[in-house]
């Protein structure tokens, strides 16, 4: 098998673990693939970022294959979300408490199953505030933190599917497949303001990135010896 050539160009999948940030497994990869090329710098790039709290497929590009994230992007992704329903927080996520109590008497499984498919085909979504999208050239979670009003607009998606997994009150999973620019949080929101209660998510993996899945994916810990069984070292004989 041909070794990868990472200051060339090459594409790897890694498993992002909780509470870890999309830059953080950018900068273990990098400093990594530095020390084992014994170089000072290499050009990575992702594509697409996932919230701490959330886990799983991250495309990593390195040198010239950089210039293929948009394309990569593009993929379809499908995600596996936890949501509890009932209650909502600021950042739709477990990252901050509760602000908000709602019933959760009237909800079923036949009730779900109906207001999830109310989500399948082109949506309008209204991103969380809590998020990398700009006002007036400032991020959202910014201002959300400083106290700030603002309003953002609602951008046109595509879900593709939506599964539900598994049913148990106060608590639902689903699976979703859906296009780039989907925030989950956001999904959650909307679930459970269809459902005529709340809802927030409580976990979330990211089980693939168009043709990446978990399958494909090393994890940090693995991140040595995936350098030294699959990639190249540098040629040295020349200096």
């Amino acid at each position: 098998m041909e070794k990868l050539d990472l200051i060339a160009g090459a594409t790897i999948a890694l498993d992002k673990p909780l509470t870890w940030s999309s830059f953080s497994l950018i900068n273990k990869f990098r400093y990594e693939a530095c020390r084992f090329l014994g170089i000072r710098k290499l050009k990575v790039g992702h594509a697409g970022t996932l919230d701490p709290l959330a886990t799983g497929v991250m495309i990593l590009c390195t040198g010239k294959h950089t210039k293929q994230i948009p394309q990569l992007q593009e993929g379809r992704k499908e995600y596996i979300a936890n949501i509890r329903l009932g209650q909502t927080t600021p950042t739709y996520d477990m990252e901050s408490e509760p602000d908000a109590f709602f019933p959760t008497d009237h909800i079923t499984r036949e009730l779900v199953l109906e207001r999830l498919q109310g989500f399948v085909g082109t949506i309008e979504q209204v991103p969380p505030a809590f998020s990398a999208v700009k006002v007036d050239g400032k991020r959202a979670y910014d201002l959300a933190r400083k106290g700030r009003d603002f309003e953002l607009k609602a951008k046109t998606l595509v879900i593709d599917e939506i599964e539900l997994l598994d049913y148990t009150l106060p608590d639902i999973q689903i699976r979703v497949v859906c296009s780039k620019g989907t925030y989950i949080r956001a999904l959650a929101r909307d679930i459970g303001l269809a459902l005529g209660s709340g809802g927030h998510l409580t976990a979330l993996r990211r089980t693939r990135v168009g043709e990446f899945t978990l399958a494909d994916c090393y994890r940090v810990e693995d991140i040595q010896s995936f350098l030294h069984q699959h990639v190249a070292p540098l040629d040295t004989t020349n200096e």
